[in-house]
């Protein structure tokens, strides 16, 4: 695997999109091998295919609209965005891969003290509350060409503020948190990296050698 770290300034959506498209044709190519691409976006709100209009904010606050499934989301500062470009073993089954990434989040989520699990029929990685449940990792994909786009976002110490201006995921019904609200202490994407890289190197041996045993 080989890992993209990003410069430390946030990156513009558009650029990371032009970036995720590079690597991806690379990919698709055989040109390099699965790559993970982490950074910090600046703040950006998008939604994927299935975002409906009462999603929306109602403000007039800019949207992109992105080729990924899923609703809409927000992205910015103190979140930790993952873009795993990866091709999938054949035959491709996303919902495996998605099980695999939320196992990932919550691997990385136990390593600093947030108890994460799966919440049936809802993607994502979750938290148990008094009132239900609050969404820590959102994941949101694409698959083209038998290889991965977009992928999984990690709050850490982003506010939750811009996503009272939105439906996150089109939930209505449940919360949004972050690491850094759940333990009390400030923990920043960078100091989850390093956890994320590890889990994820492993989750892409273990699909490597699903292959070569297929």
């Amino acid at each position: 695997m080989l890992r993209d770290r990003l410069a430390p300034a946030y990156l513009d959506y558009h650029e990371g999109w032009a970036l995720q498209r590079r690597v991806h044709a690379d990919v698709v190519s055989g040109m390099r091998p699965p790559t993970l691409i982490l950074c910090e976006h600046e703040a950006v709100y998008t939604a994927g295919k299935r975002t409906q209009p009462e999603d929306r904010p109602v403000d007039g606050t800019p949207v992109v609209d992105i080729d990924r499934g899923g609703r809409i989301t927000w992205h910015g500062p103190g979140q930790l965005t993952g873009y795993p470009i990866v091709r999938l073993v054949e035959p491709v089954d996303v919902v495996a891969f998605v099980r695999d990434l939320e196992a990932m989040m919550i691997d990385v989520a136990a390593r600093h003290g947030v108890e994460g699990e799966r919440v049936e029929g809802r993607s994502g990685v979750w938290v148990r509350t008094a009132h239900g449940y609050d969404k820590i990792g959102a994941i949101g994909l694409r698959v083209q060409d038998g290889v991965t786009m977009h992928g999984f976002a990690l709050n850490c110490s982003n506010s939750l503020t811009p996503y009272e201006a939105i439906v996150p995921c089109g939930i209505s019904d449940a919360g949004v948190a972050t690491l850094s609200q759940l333990t009390g202490r400030r923990i920043e994407p960078a100091d989850v990296i390093d956890d994320v890289v590890d889990a994820f190197g492993r989750l892409v041996r273990f699909r490597a050698a699903a292959e070569v045993a297929a």
